[in-house]
C-alpha cells in the first residue's frame, strides 16, 4: 500500500510551500501554530498523518531561532502522530556558516542544529545549496542537497549569453561553484576575489586573481547577507576594467538595509531565489526566481522512490 503524500509548512515561507503543493497538485496540510504570551510555541496538526510520507517545508531564516524551534516542534508533533516518514525540507539551512572551529572555544553550531533535527524525529533532510557540502556529513540521516543551477542557468544564458562573460568566485571557497557555472556557460573563464576579513561581515581588502578587463562579470555565491562583500567585490572588479558586474546568489538573506545598499551600488543586477521570503525583494536591481518547482519535483521523486540525482546537476 502506497503511503499518502502530505506537505506541511511552518510560518517561515508559506507562499513557497503553497507553490510547491500547487505544482504537486495536492492541498497544503492543515497545521495551527500558537504563540503564547511568553514566546513559547505550540502546534497542532490538523490532518491524519498516520503512516504518511510527510514533508515539512521550513527555512530557518530570520528570526532563525524561532523558525528552527518551530521546525523541531512540528517534526516532534508528526512523530507522535505516527507519521510513516518525515522529511525536513529546509530550502535555506540557517547556521550553516558556523560549520567549523575558526578559533578556540567556539561551537560548531551547524552540527548542533543537525543533531537537533535528527533527534526531533526527522528521517531525512531536503535542502538547497548548503554553504559547504561537508554539512551533509553532519547528519546521520539521508540528506539531499539540491542546486539552484537548473533554475538560474537558463536565465543567465538568456540574459548575458556565453561570450565575453567571466564567472567570479567571491572567495577561494566559492571556486567550485564558479567553475560549475562556467562549465555550463561554454567553459567561460573564471576569476577569484582574494578577500581578507577584518571581522564578521567586515572585509578589509580585496584583490582579483584573473583577467576581467572588458568582461561582463557574474559573481556567483550561495547567499547575500549584508551585501558588503558583493558591493566591494563589484567595485574592485570595475576598477580592474570589468565592463559590467552582476551577482547571482541563491539565498537572499538581505540583513538590515542590504537591499537599499545593493540598489545604490554599482552592481547592475542581483539574481536571487525564493528560498527565503523577503517583502519587496523583487524590484530595483533585485530579480527573484522561484525554485519551488524544483523542490516539488524532488519531493515527488523521493515519495515515489525514484532517483533525484539528475536534480543535483
Amino acid at each position: 500500500m502506497t503511503r499518502p503524500l502530505l506537505v506541511f509548512s511552518g510560518r517561515s515561507n508559506p507562499a513557497f510551500a503553497k507553490s510547491v503543493c500547487d505544482t504537486l497538485a495536492i492541498p497544503l496540510g492543515a497545521i495551527e501554530s500558537t504563540q503564547f504570551a511568553d514566546g513559547e510555541l505550540s502546534v497542532e496538526i490538523g490532518d491524519n498523518v498516520r503512516g504518511g510520507d510527510v514533508f515539512v517545508i521550513q527555512s530557518t531564516c530570520t528570526p532563525s531561532n524561532d523558525r528552527l524551534m518551530e521546525l523541531l516542534i512540528i517534526v516532534d508533533a508528526l512523530k507522535r502522530s505516527s507519521a510513516g516518514r518525515i522529511t525536513a525540507a529546509i530550502p535555506y539551512f540557517g547556521y550553516a556558516r558556523q560549520d567549523r572551529k575558526v578559533k578556540p572555544r567556539v561551537p560548531i553550531t551547524a552540527k548542533l542544529v543537525a543533531d537537533m533535527i535528527t533527534t526531533a524525529g526527522a528521517d531525512r533532510v531536503l535542502t538547497m545549496d548548503l554553504h559547504a557540502g561537508q554539512l551533509m556529513g553532519f547528519f546521520n540521516i539521508p540528506v539531499d542537497n539540491l542546486f539552484a543551477l537548473p533554475v538560474l542557468m537558463p536565465f543567465l544564458i538568456n540574459k548575458y549569453g556565453t561570450e565575453g562573460v567571466t564567472l567570479v568566485a567571491p572567495d577561494v571557497g566559492g571556486v567550485e561553484r564558479a567553475r560549475l557555472f562556467a562549465t555550463r556557460m561554454g567553459n567561460a573563464p573564471i576569476a577569484v576575489i582574494d578577500k581578507r576579513r577584518a571581522g564578521p561581515n567586515m572585509v578589509a581588502s580585496m584583490n582579483v586573481v584573473g583577467d576581467v578587463e572588458g568582461q561582463v562579470c557574474l559573481i556567483v555565491d550561495d547567499m547575500v547577507d549584508t551585501g558588503g562583500t558583493l558591493i566591494k567585490a563589484a567595485d574592485t572588479l570595475l576598477e580592474k576594467g570589468a565592463k559590467r558586474v552582476a551577482a547571482c546568489c541563491v539565498h537572499a538573506v538581505l540583513s538590515g538595509d542590504a537591499r537599499k545598499k545593493l540598489n545604490d551600488s554599482k552592481i547592475s543586477e542581483v539574481i536571487v531565489t525564493d528560498t527565503i521570503p523577503q517583502e519587496g525583494t523583487s524590484g530595483g536591481k533585485i530579480t527573484t526566481l522561484s525554485v519551488a518547482p524544483l523542490f516539488a519535483e524532488a519531493i515527488r521523486r523521493i515519495h515515489s522512490d525514484d532517483s533525484i540525482s539528475s536534480l543535483f546537476r
